[in-house]
Parts: C-alpha cells; sequence; structure tokens
C-alpha cells in the first residue's frame, strides 16, 4: 500500500502506535523509517539523516546501530542459538564480551533465560519472536521499529514484553513505532496514528 500525505515526527523516548485494517499502510510507513524502502516523494529524516540521500551500506550500518526492528516473522538463522542470533549482527560494530552479556540480559528479560541455547527449531513461535524482540533491542539503538510484534504471542506474555518495552522507554530514552492490530498493545502506548488506505485518518 503506498503512504500518501502523511507526517508524523517522534522524538525520543516516545511511543506510537500505528493502526488501522490490513492494507492500511502500516507496513509501508514502517519500511520507510526503517530504510528498508525509499520514498518516491517526500521526506525522511531518521536521527538526523535524511534516509533518501543515504547509501545502502550506511543504511545497513544505521540498522545495525541506531534502528532496532521486528518483524510478524522471527526470521532467525537456524543454524545457531537463541544467544547467537541476538548476537550475531551486533558484534560487527561492538566489543563480542559486552554484546554476549548484554543479549544474555534481554533474553532473560523476555522469559527464555533456559532457552538461549536451543536453536530455532526447538523453541516454539513465541518464543523465536521473543528472540527477534530480544535481538531488537540489543545496544543502544535510540528507536525501534515492529511490525506486529506481538503477533504470536498470547495475552500475558504481551503484557510482560509492553512491561519490558516501558522500561526501555524509561531507563534509555528510547522512541517505539508499533504497528499493531491489537487493541492490547493499541491502549499501552500513549500516542496513536491511523490510516486508511495510506492515508493518515481524521
Amino acid at each position: 500500500m503506498a503512504i500518501d500525505a502523511v507526517s508524523l515526527r517522534v522524538v525520543a523516548g516516545e511511543a506510537v502506535a500505528v493502526v488501522g485494517p490490513s492494507g492500511a499502510g502500516k507496513t509501508t510507513l514502517l519500511n520507510l523509517i526503517s530504510g528498508l524502502d525509499r520514498p518516491t516523494s517526500g521526506h525522511v529524516s531518521v536521527l538526523g539523516h535524511d534516509l533518501g540521500g543515504m547509501s545502502e551500506k550506511w543504511l545497513t550500518k544505521l540498522r545495525a546501530t541506531s534502528v532496532g526492528m521486528v518483524f510478524q516473522e522471527s526470521y532467525l538463522l537456524p543454524g545457531l542459538t537463541a544467544l547467537e542470533n541476538v548476537t550475531a549482527a551486533g558484534t560487527r560494530w561492538r566489543n563480542r564480551r559486552q554484546v554476549a552479556a548484554e543479549a544474555t540480559t534481554l533474553l532473560e528479560a523476555v522469559g527464555l533465560g533456559d532457552r538461549m541455547d536451543f536453536p530455532p527449531s526447538r523453541l516454539s513461535g513465541g518464543e523465536r519472536q521473543r528472540v527477534g524482540i530480544a535481538r531488537a533491542m540489543l545496544g543502544d539503538r535510540p528507536l525501534l521499529v515492529a511490525d506486529e510484534p506481538t503477533g504470536n504471542l498470547d495475552a500475558r506474555t504481551t503484557l510482560e514484553l509492553l512491561d519490558l518495552v516501558d522500561e526501555l522507554r524509561g531507563t534509555r530514552n528510547v522512541a517505539l513505532v508499533f504497528a499493531t492490530h491489537d487493541p492490547l498493545v493499541a491502549d499501552r502506548l500513549p500516542r496513536r496514528l491511523e490510516l486508511r488506505q495510506g492515508r493518515m485518518a481524521s
């Protein structure tokens, strides 16, 4: 779905729920924010960077160091453990031991302290998604974007993860943009943007 005439500004420590029916443009908006898609017109600025003028190399580095992403699917590497999946992208930019220690803490925080050595094939769908969330939270990334991050989780685990997200926002001053169909998620976030057919709803 194309995005048309959408204006959005999110500051540090703010959380925004992007809601709307399927096909409204929620995923496209997140892809534009994260640099996975490029706008054909208009302007996208993230953390002071004009994404339209950045090379693919610098967009990749921006995502690896500054923009955490959670997708509908976890996209874990099957040959790696849960811990290795979380640390894989971070070790290129930071000290390996420091990354491993933080990844361990994050996996414990999302309830996978006893699953860190498991490959994705031994994890449930919800557990794989939690690994993906831990991976997106790794490092001092000032922006987290998530596309239906709780779609495979039960209500209790969803609330636990939202508590973790609130803590992240409070302690690290992270900006959050969540696309969601889940009213439990949308109601917990202090700001809401509704899309319909690629446009902001009144």
